[in-house]
């Protein structure tokens, strides 16, 4: 019996690990920019439309949730989620906040990355693209180690 509860608590532990980690994506902008600051990394600010927007659901599913890019997002940027949906509840202030921003950086489409330096300036912006997680993050290091 004691073999078997050790047999299973071995196989959950294993299973468990297996999962991948998710990205840790913030929602307040100006939470953003002072971790960004303080850390010295970039901002991904991610413009979507996570419940309705096709391109943005592929873009997600394909880079955002691979393990490459959360492993790399966490030792590289600080994420920032600013979502538009159409189902899902937002308090007033998060919709505010999106909609200011939006307009600041001129956002005419779904999915749109917006990058800012550790100060808090734009330097690129990037959308979906076809290739997976390796090749979006070769993109978006174009943008990023820009002399």
């Amino acid at each position: 019996m004691k073999r078997l509860f050790a047999l299973l608590l071995v196989s959950l532990f294993a299973v468990g690990s297996l999962s991948a980690a998710e990205a840790v994506w913030l929602t307040n902008y100006d939470q953003a920019l002072k971790q960004a600051a303080a850390e010295k990394k970039p901002v991904l600010i991610d413009f979507t439309g996570s419940d309705w927007c096709g391109w943005c659901i592929r873009l997600d599913k394909e880079v955002f949730s691979q393990q490459e890019f959360v492993d790399y997002a966490a030792a590289n940027l600080v994420l920032l989620k600013l979502d538009f949906p159409q189902k899902k509840e937002q308090s007033a202030a998060e919709k505010a906040q999106n909609e200011k921003l939006a307009k600041k950086y001129q956002i005419e489409g779904f999915p749109t990355i917006v990058v800012l330096n550790a100060a808090g300036k734009q330097i690129g912006e990037l959308g979906y693209e076809k290739g997976g997680a390796t090749k979006w993050i070769a993109s978006l290091e174009k943008v990023t180690k820009k002399p």
